[in-house]
């Protein structure tokens, strides 16, 4: 299983050359992928701005929205350029994970309803489908530029529903879980197979998961600062998503090996802290 790490492009107060030079260091530590989570009313980073810069200062790490928040993309064709030009950018380091969104403040300041979104989804992920294979648009012909990868980046959508696999299997390269546990992942993933293969598709599609973490001084208090902020519209379940951060060297291990034993193929730990020792800690803790 691959391990990846998030960058804390939603973390408060984190500075744009601390972003960048946790981009640097989780290249140099041998992560897989450099993963960002999406949400519009929260004082983060917007996630292919912050990869676009994770991309100038690294050469091999994957750069992931882990996930985008698709339908507040209502501009499909320019979402298709800003994905190709980050895939471009990067020498096709580039996967787009897009996810619905599911918090009303979101859709909300954007002026769109929750109403709809699965739709909406799956007809932007047509449309870029389309721009990517260089459908003509105007005089000047196709909108560029030509992603790296043939027929675009790669593709992988969230979602924990029975229509949300079926997407997947209809219109994704893979899945991604955005929470949950080892047992969790093993049951949707297998629902996501059964959906990839009733589909006809070839092969299996590749599986991803995230983690919360902190390590270090103080990681309890970061956990719990940070992910009960994130999460504090679901109320009291906010304080469960802060206890099942990993907090110590020995429960980011145990959780790399439990997913891994899932069938998990990529395993992201997304940060509760922005201190860029975080990146070391989390590769000693999961070599």
């Amino acid at each position: 299983m691959d391990i990846g790490i998030g960058l804390p492009n939603t973390v408060p107060g984190t500075e744009g050359r601390v972003l960048v030079e946790w981009a640097r260091r989780a290249e140099e530590a041998g992560f897989s992928t450099l993963g960002t989570i999406g949400r519009l009313v929260y004082p983060g980073y917007e996630e292919l701005v912050a990869l676009s810069a994770a991309a100038a200062v690294t050469s091999r790490i994957r750069l992931t929205t882990s996930v985008l928040l698709g339908p507040l993309y209502t501009n499909a064709a320019l979402l298709a350029k800003q994905a190709a030009s980050v895939d471009r950018l990067s020498g096709g380091r580039f996967v787009l994970g897009v996810g619905l969104g599911g918090r009303d403040d979101d859709f909300a300041a954007s002026g769109l309803r929750t109403a709809g979104r699965g739709r909406r989804l799956e007809e932007q992920l047509a449309e870029l489908k389309r721009v990517w294979a260089g459908e003509e648009r105007g005089f000047a012909g196709a909108i560029g530029p030509e992603p790296v990868r043939e027929g675009g980046p790669e593709l992988i959508l969230g979602g924990a529903t029975e229509a949300s696999f079926r997407r997947v299997a209809r219109l994704g390269d893979g899945w991604i879980m955005g929470g949950g546990t080892p047992d969790t992942f093993a049951r949707a993933a297998a629902g996501v197979d059964t959906a990839w293969q009733e589909a006809g598709r070839t092969g299996t599609p590749r599986k991803l998961a995230l983690a919360y973490f902190a390590l270090g001084p103080d990681a309890r208090a970061h956990a719990d600062g940070y992910l009960g902020d994130y999460y504090g519209f679901l109320g009291e379940a906010a304080a469960q998503v802060a206890a099942g951060a990993a907090v110590t060297a020995e429960m980011a291990a145990s959780y790399a090996e439990a997913f891994a034993e899932a069938g998990c193929d990529e395993l992201i730990f997304v940060p509760a802290a922005s201190d860029p020792r975080q990146v070391e800690w989390l590769a000693e803790a999961t070599r």
